[in-house]
């Protein structure tokens, strides 16, 4: 019988995996083309093809190459390519056939040098690919450079258009269309300012406009798998005095289920930029990076650590806080959890962040918060790509996308008649709306406890549920939009507390001007809260739409959110009944969105942050503005664009873009086990296996062992039967299949159920449930809340109940 050596096996795996993680990456699209040139070019160990072997290719009215002597590339990497160049007259379109569709990068080269027929530096054109806009020529500077996109290409063919303007050409020094692996860009990436929301990208164009490492060393492509340019960090560093550079020759511990070296190469994970250890360990000091971009864009922020100092550290753990600008990233971010505790393992952390009106993005990371650990932070390299606007565009933001290139003189005679169009046009509207509104002015008024008040709006006139206000209303009740009144930031903006002058609270929701919702979004939630009234949804004040604000106003929550007393804020924490209550009322308040009218409302923005607790922490479900209808009768489902939140969006419904009624019950699947945990969504802090709740939670309610991930607040305070029946109904709303999940109103049947399990005296949510409706509409407000009962789908849930006499308290205040 042979003897097994168990060292050689252990060794062969070792070689295996480490093959594994090398072979590089072989790109089954492969175009690279030095423009202009009469034969091949080699470029460290890569071959640029002649232009003239590649004219097939192109469609243009000319072939013009040109080429220059200039001495000044001879330190330039890849200085061979800029020697020549093709000039392209009239409209011009390379064309690419596809092998594989997938996300592809376009590098262009440019470098406008001086021939004796063109002078490139003046070549005034635009790139234009699958309807996104690349670049205009105006971006490029009076040295050579590249210009690095990618696209997720669909068709068989990719198709790049060069658009000279009127009397001017284009020119291209190199191009280079090649396939990106496929984990290279993730098809979602949550945002950081505002957090809580997610970014889907599979579609979108990016451009790389930093590929940085730190530790004040140059990456070459020669040295990366996928021939990627990392620049030094030192020219973009705020203060040398507070970093030290650091490197290692050790090998980098690319590891199975890891980072590859695609993600990023080890000469960038050798080097690290770190926290000046020589600093007192009480100074709160932070290493930070400074880069200009472009405002009003979004962008793709990828953060490369490896953790190669700790056995040098003293003392240890590496523990430390990563910004980008004044919004945290990661909070006391330990790599080792990352990592499984291997020494010299890379990870990486993306995030989406929108750089609003300035013209600067900063990255940080600096001393944590954890007691006895000492200051120390790293990082190690910065990736920063641009997403395109809404309009496709990749040059500039929406509002400056000029339409047509024009002289300066066409320019001023089209503001000047364009104005006197205007002012025209202004004149007759302001005439008819006069007369308009004259005719109207006795009809459209209302009589509110002796008080004329006008009811018609523009967006949710046919409504009597809301109210528009004047802004000037708004602003008296904010005290101007005063920054201490200021109780929350959402997508769409920030909230206010306000007081009206009877000393009514409402909160204030203000749409910020670079907000990822928008009009339509407004527009839905007036709509929305308009239309539906139910305890257990938060009811709508009024609105205001004047001077380009959009301005929605609540009633106010007294407990504010639900995330906000589960973690991360300080609040009181809350009891298990307390949460079991509040899973009941969020699930009554979504139930009556999906039963409550003729078609189903489908949410679609389930999440803790928009469940709000009033005074009585009654939970009342919140935020309408990414709301759709639900299918028609003879339709199981709605087509529609991937929207939501990261962590909580049904993986159907981000695989196929179909929203069903589903879809929110995943979502508040995923808020059930939320509550139960007492934890983030997604936390990039804890070890690889924690990081999604959902996958942790199911792993542990499978294995029979629930008990031992609940909130330890709660632990020894859980029914075991209870736990068990509440496990099962979150696990049955997170399966993959939506027509396999329960609807609504069999999870808050569940709930319910669960919550007679627990048993316990007092409160108002402790008697049998029934399904039988009960109409109790006359009762005033404050009574039918303490006395609720469990039913399916209860009319007293509904509330009938007319705010005509609120509304006419705070019109009546407001608006003398």
């Amino acid at each position: 019988m042979a003897v097994v050596n168990f060292e050689f096996l252990i060794w062969v795996c070792s070689v295996f995996c480490l093959i594994s993680v090398s072979v590089e990456f072989d790109p089954p699209d492969n175009y690279l083309i030095d423009c202009g040139s009469l034969k091949n070019t080699s470029v460290v160990n890569r071959v640029f093809m002649a232009d003239d072997l590649n004219s097939r290719l192109l469609s243009t009215s000319q072939h013009i190459f040109v080429n220059t002597s200039s001495n000044s590339l001879s330190s330039t990497f890849a200085s061979e390519l800029y020697q020549t160049a093709r000039i392209l007259i009239g409209t011009s379109h390379f064309t690419f056939p596809i092998k594989k569709h997938a996300r592809h990068w376009i590098r262009l080269y440019f470098f406008p040098f001086v021939h004796q027929n063109y002078n490139l530096s003046e070549a005034n054109f635009s790139v234009s690919c699958q309807n996104f806009t690349l670049l205009r020529s105006s971006q490029l500077g009076i040295g050579p450079s590249i210009k690095e996109f990618s696209l997720n290409i669909t068709s068989d063919n990719l198709v790049i258009n060069f658009t000279p303007s009127a009397d001017s050409f284009a020119f291209l020094n190199a191009l280079e269309i090649v396939s990106v692996p496929d984990e290279l860009i993730p098809g979602t990436v949550g945002t950081v300012d505002p957090p809580g929301y997610t970014q889907n990208l599979l579609h979108q164009a990016l451009e790389t406009i930093f590929r940085v490492n730190m530790g004040n060393k140059v990456v070459y492509p020669q040295n990366d798998t996928l021939s990627r340019f990392w620049v030094s960090d030192k020219p973009f560093l705020k203060d040398l005095n507070f970093v030290n550079f650091v490197s290692t020759a050790d090998a980098v511990n690319y590891t199975s289920g890891g980072p590859s070296p695609e993600i990023a190469p080890s000469a960038v994970y050798r080097t690290a930029s770190m926290l000046n250890s020589e600093f007192d360990p009480n100074t709160k000091a932070n290493v930070t990076w400074f880069f200009s971009v472009d405002p009003g864009f979004e962008y793709l922020v990828r953060f490369h650590f490896c953790d190669f100092l700790s056995p040098n550290l003293t003392p240890g753990p590496l523990i430390f806080n990563v910004y980008i600008n004044s919004w945290s990233v990661a909070s006391n971010l330990d790599l080792s959890k990352q990592t499984s505790g291997i020494l010299a393992a890379p990870y990486y952390m993306d995030v989406v962040t929108r750089a609003s009106d300035n013209n600067k993005l900063s990255v940080s990371v600096g001393h944590s918060d954890v007691g006895n650990v000492y200051p120390n932070a790293i990082l190690n390299g910065l990736e920063i790509m641009k997403i395109n606007s809404s309009r496709g565009s990749l040059d500039a933001s929406d509002s400056d996308i000029p339409h047509l290139q024009l002289s300066s003189k066409k320019k001023i005679g089209l503001i000047v008649a364009s104005a006197a169009g205007a002012l025209f046009i202004l004149l007759v509207l302001s005439s008819v709306l006069f007369l308009k509104c004259m005719r109207r002015r006795k009809s459209s008024r209302v009589d509110i406890n002796g008080v004329k008040v006008d009811d018609t709006g523009s967006i949710a006139s046919a409504s009597k549920a809301g109210y528009r206000f004047p802004l000037a209303a708004i602003q008296e009740v904010t005290e101007n939009f005063s920054e201490s009144l200021i109780i929350g930031i959402g997508g769409f903006g920030k909230v206010y507390k306000g007081v009206l002058k009877n000393e009514t609270l409402v909160a204030v929701k203000r749409g910020s001007s670079y907000s990822q919702q928008g009009l339509a979004e407004f527009r839905t939630e007036i709509e929305m809260l308009s239309q539906f009234r139910h305890r257990h949804l938060v009811s709508l004040i009024g609105y205001c739409d004047e001077q380009n604000e959009m301005i929605i106003v609540y009633e106010f929550m007294g407990n504010g959110t639900l995330k906000n007393h589960l973690y991360g804020s300080g609040l009181p924490r809350l009891s298990w009944k307390q949460r079991l209550e509040i899973c009941i009322g969020s699930a009554r308040g979504l139930h009556y969105l999906h039963t409550g009218s003729a078609k189903a409302i489908i949410h679609r923005n389930v999440k803790s942050a928009n469940i709000l607790l009033d005074e009585n922490f009654m939970a009342k479900v919140a935020d309408f503005g990414l709301s759709k209808a639900g299918p028609e009768i003879d339709e199981t489902h709605v087509s529609t664009a991937v929207k939501g939140s990261f962590g909580y969006l049904d993986p159907e419904y981000l695989t196929r873009q179909q929203l069903t009624e589903k879809s929110d019950v995943y979502s508040f699947g995923v808020v059930l086990f939320e509550i139960l945990c007492g934890r983030p969504v997604v936390d990039p802090s804890l070890p690889r296996e924690e990081v999604s709740l959902v996958e942790w939670a199911i792993k542990w309610r499978q294995m029979g062992r629930l008990e031992e991930i609940v909130d330890p607040l709660l632990a020894g305070h859980i029914k075991p039967e209870s736990l068990s029946k509440f496990g099962e109904t979150a696990e049955k709303c997170l399966v993959q299949r939506g027509s396999d999940r329960p609807t609504m109103g069999e999870v808050l049947w569940n709930l319910e159920c669960t919550l007679q399990l627990q048993g316990g005296g007092g409160g108002s949510l402790n008697e049998k449930p029934e399904l039988s409706l009960q109409t109790d509409d006359a009762k005033p407000l404050e009574s039918s809340i303490s006395t609720a009962q469990f039913s399916m789908g209860s009319a007293r849930d509904i509330a009938g109940i007319s705010m005509s006499r609120i509304f006419s308290e705070m019109m009546k205040a407001e608006m003398r």
